[in-house]
Order: structure tokens, then C-alpha cells, then sequence
């Protein structure tokens, strides 16, 4: 977004200082940029749902406001997206879940050189300096959790198996966060991680590719409330009963009704509400039409779900 050039008094104002060119005074109007993936799973389709609210709800709210949303099928899409965002819609503003970290560094890099303001949701560029604020959710936590839930359930030893998700700096993060706690266990051998794509059929492949090589398991990592719904379809399939435990993450209705209900094999889960799309796209906003700037990194927290806890984040009525 063009830089942001407060009040500084009535007589510079009236010389004309403005600072450097292409600088937006905060009475101006904002048109905001939402760019997200196709809802091709229950956390996406959480995402496009939160997104049209927030623009349902900010236009309502802020006529000086307009709020774009662009779904995208992959990242080539994305950037085209992106290139059309600045260029025929005049976007001010942007917040974006990127489809892929590497790929979409640069597209929303030269976004940023246009003027536009940049807000970078969930899965991070690799280069943060194309970005004006991240906000995501705790994304160590969601690793490091589980982690620590399984060697205890498992008390110390046993075999895992372990599902990632898109290739992504979040995935990285979460990763790192789970092998650092298991590091600590020397007797939990984690057998193989796959990358299952946050998808519900691939996560199906991936536990039956695992189910036939390896013999006994005892719990599964599966990173993602829907890659848990493929596994726990696998292990039913081939009517394994080695495996206690299958731990998801992100909090969706359907898993925290399991633990809820005390599922066989769902006994836990980590919060990760899409629901931050809608809490970026309002701070980005807000903060835009005031002529503020973001912190450089707002991190909403992760908690364990369990029994005791799961009505606290049961939301019967939301899309995910």
C-alpha cells in the first residue's frame, strides 16, 4: 500500500509535503485484496468462508472500504491474481494465504514495490521482506504439541507414523517443532512422514502405502483434522488394529465432537481456527483506513483439546 503519511500539521499539508511518491493519507479510501485458496479441504473451505464474512461484514460496517476476494486453484493462478488485483481492481491493500511459500514470494514481492500494503496469512514467503505483517497461528505449538501428547499417551516408546502437509514454511515450522520433542525419546521411531497435501484422499494413500510396509503402528501424526479423516478410513479399511491413536490438528468440528464423544482413537486435537483470515482481512483494514501499520508478526496461540476442554471449541454451525 502507499505509504502512510499522518497529519503533520495543516500548513506542510498545504505545501504539499507528502513524503515519497505515491503516499495515501489515512482518510483515503481502501480497497482491500483478499487472496486465498479454492476451498479443496474443510480448513480451506473454513478460510473462503471467513473471508466473505469479514467482507460482508467490514463493507457493512466501513463504506469507505471494499473488500475483493480471489479464490485460487494453485500458485499460477494465484500470481495472476495477484497481477490483477493491482492492476484492474487498484488495490491499496492486501491480504493473502499463499498457496505456496517459494513460489509466491516473488508475485506478492512486486505487489509490495507497487505501493500496496501487504498482509501474508498463515504459510509464510521465504523472503519476509516482501510482506508489511504475517499473522498466523502458532504453528510451533501446533507441531510441538502433539508431540508431547503422543510420547506421553505412548509413555516413552513405540512407532509413528507422520503426515505433513503442503511443502510450506508453516509445515516446516510444525515439523521441526514435533522432531525437536521426539528428539527427546529415543525409543518413539518415527517409520516415515509423507506429505498428504491437507487432503483427505491423499492422506488415504499415504496410511495405506504406510499400512502395508510397516507392520505395527502405534499412533499416527496426521498433522490436519481432514488428513485424519483418510487415515482413520485407511487403518478401518484394512481392519489394522495395532494403532491407539490418530492425532489431526486445526480443531474442526467433526474431530472435536470425537473427542468430545471419546472416539476409539480420537482422543486429542490442537486448536488452529481458519478463522484468522477473517481477524487479518479486519486488522489489515482497520488499521489501513486509520493509516496504521500492523505489528510485524501477530501469532494467534494453539491449545491442546481434549475431553475435558472440547466444548469450548465446538462450533456446531461453522463451516469447519
Amino acid at each position: 500500500m502507499k505509504q502512510v503519511i499522518r497529519a503533520i500539521g495543516a500548513s506542510m499539508l498545504a505545501l504539499g509535503i507528502l513524503g515519497t511518491a505515491g503516499a495515501a493519507r489515512a482518510d483515503d479510501k481502501v480497497t482491500l485484496g483478499v487472496a486465498i485458496p479454492t476451498a479443496d479441504h474443510g480448513f480451506t473451505g473454513g478460510i473462503v468462508w471467513w473471508a466473505n464474512k469479514a467482507k460482508t461484514d467490514l463493507e457493512k460496517e466501513h463504506p469507505d472500504l471494499k473488500v475483493i476476494v480471489k479464490t485460487a486453484a494453485g500458485a499460477p493462478e494465484q500470481a495472476n491474481q495477484l497481477q490483477d488485483l493491482v492492476t484492474v481492481n487498484k488495490i491499496n491493500a492486501l491480504v493473502i494465504f499463499p498457496q505456496e511459500s517459494a513460489s509466491l514470494t516473488q508475485p506478492v514481492a512486486q505487489v509490495k514495490k507497487k505501493g500496496v500494503y501487504v498482509t501474508v496469512v498463515d504459510r509464510g514467503l521465504t523472503d519476509t521482506s516482501a510482506q508489511d505483517a504475517y499473522v498466523a497461528g502458532d504453528n510451533t505449538a501446533f507441531g510441538k504439541i502433539p508431540a508431547e501428547y503422543l510420547a506421553k499417551a505412548l509413555d516413552g516408546k513405540g512407532n509413528i507414523v507422520a503426515l505433513r502437509g503442503i511443502p510450506t514454511t508453516l509445515d516446516n515450522e510444525r515439523w521441526t517443532a514435533f522432531t525437536g520433542v521426539m528428539k527427546n525419546y529415543p525409543d518413539i521411531k518415527i517409520l516415515d512422514a509423507k506429505y498428504a497435501n491437507w487432503n483427505r484422499d491423499d492422506a488415504f494413500k499415504v496410511m495405506q502405502d504406510y499400512l502395508t510396509r510397516f507392520k505395527h503402528i502405534d499412533a499416527v501424526w496426521a498433522a490436519d483434522d481432514d488428513m485424519a479423516v483418510g487415515v482413520l478410513k485407511a487403518i478401518d479399511q484394512a481392519r489394522r488394529n495395532d494403532i491407539k491413536i490418530v492425532f489431526g490438528g486445526a480443531g474442526s468440528k467433526g474431530m472435536v465432537k470425537n473427542v468430545m464423544d471419546g472416539a476409539p482413537m480420537i482422543k486429542a486435537d490442537v486448536s488452529y481456527s481458519p478463522k484468522f483470515i477473517y481477524d487479518a482481512i479486519k486488522l489489515t483494514a482497520e488499521a489501513r483506513l486509520k493509516g496504521d501499520k500492523l505489528p510485524a508478526t501477530t501469532i494467534i496461540p494453539s491449545v491442546l483439546i481434549t475431553k475435558e476442554n472440547a466444548q469450548q471449541f465446538y462450533f456446531p454451525d461453522s463451516p469447519f
